[in-house]
């Protein structure tokens, strides 16, 4: 698990909390991205309105579960950057002031899980792109699936969960996905 190369992605560099996912939204020179960059205020709209409803709704999902973490002070005092949410009056409020912006303590990467760098916690999107890391002999991911919906690696901090999506990560589920995370947190 210990990559020499960057995380490639979106948000803050130093992030505490990475998020991985498939794909890359088509804006901007995102396909070409090579190292983890910040958004700024505003992006996060714009990538919405150029790209679709399906990364409105990544980004909506990635700020609820944010704001659903800030409820649990284990997460808060293992995860710093979910503090910070409690400064603002809303998950819509967080996402467009702070979410994947300079110092914000998250990432949503493009890269590989097993590129994962040792210390943060890491969420990955959907299950089969979970399960297409889970190669046990190659050094793949040490999938324990709790669920139909959910796996956890320990060793990893890593934790394989619905695409961020309202339907395949329900308020339900969000609340399923915080007692996990606050399992790697404890």
């Amino acid at each position: 698990m210990t990559s020499t190369r960057p995380p490639v992605g979106l948000g803050d560099e130093r992030y505490q909390l990475g998020v991985c996912i498939a794909n890359r939204p088509p804006f901007m020179g995102l396909g070409e991205l090579a190292s983890c960059r910040a958004l700024v205020s505003g992006e996060i709209k714009a990538i919405g309105d150029a790209c679709g409803n399906g990364w409105r709704k990544v980004f909506n999902v990635y700020a609820k579960l944010i704001w659903a973490m800030a409820a649990d002070e284990v997460i808060k005092k293992a995860l710093p950057a979910v503090a910070a949410v409690s400064q603002f009056d809303s998950w819509q409020a967080y996402r467009d002031a702070l979410l994947l912006q300079p110092d914000c303590g998250t990432a949503l990467l493009f890269s590989s899980p097993l590129e994962a760098r040792p210390g943060p916690l890491y969420l990955v999107m959907g299950k089969g792109y979970g399960t297409a890391f889970s190669d046990v002999e190659s050094g793949g991911l040490q999938l324990e699936w709790l669920s139909e919906r959910f796996a956890i690696d320990r060793h990893r901090r890593l934790i394989v969960c619905p695409y961020f999506d309202y339907r395949q990560l329900s308020n339900q589920r969000i609340d399923e996905l915080v007692v996990l995370t606050r399992s790697l947190c404890e």
